[in-house]
């Protein structure tokens, strides 16, 4: 049964210091400035958002050029192959990231946050709160990431967290 979507409009554009490259996930204490600008038609949907200290920013991945392949061998893996699906990569059949970012503040249509993993202008498709017993598995795992060697490491990769080699 085939489905009629709608098209996805843009509410606003992401704002970040990344011009040429940008990390693989949001780095919590990335210097630079991060803001999200909401179109002005939509500044009454941040009503008591600020209220909340995390917020799930959804957002069209605008400049991906890679072909998208259902099985990919993430780089990080040291040659893991598994399905699209499986993985946090970027490149998948609908270009569309999600990112949990703190919020700093919000000063009218903008929300400064913690470090985003987009490039500066990206289009915003829609924010929601994090909400904490919601969102929040304790009994989540690593799926197939278990059975790779040297996982602790590789973690610090998937984190986006500066280490050694």
């Amino acid at each position: 049964m085939s489905v009629s979507i709608p098209p996805l409009i843009s509410i606003g554009t992401i704002r970040t210091p990344y011009t040429v490259t940008a990390p693989y996930q949001p780095v919590k204490e990335d210097k630079g400035d991060f803001r999200i600008v909401i179109g002005p038609e939509y500044q009454d949907g941040l009503k008591e958002l600020s209220r909340f200290q995390y917020i799930y920013v959804i957002y069209y991945i605008h400049r991906m050029e890679k072909e998208v392949s259902m099985v990919i061998s993430p780089s990080w893996t040291d040659g893991a192959r598994v399905g699209v699906f499986a993985s946090r990569s970027p490149v998948r059949p609908n270009p569309i990231g999600i990112s949990i970012v703190r919020i700093k503040k919000i000063i009218n249509n903008e929300i400064h946050t913690s470090g985003l993993d987009v490039f500066d202008g990206t289009p915003l498709l829609d924010l929601k709160p994090y909400i904490k017993d919601l969102d929040v598995r304790e009994d989540a795992n690593y799926g197939w990431m278990e059975d790779l060697p040297d996982r602790e490491h590789l973690i610090l990769h998937i984190k986006g967290i500066p280490h050694d080699h």
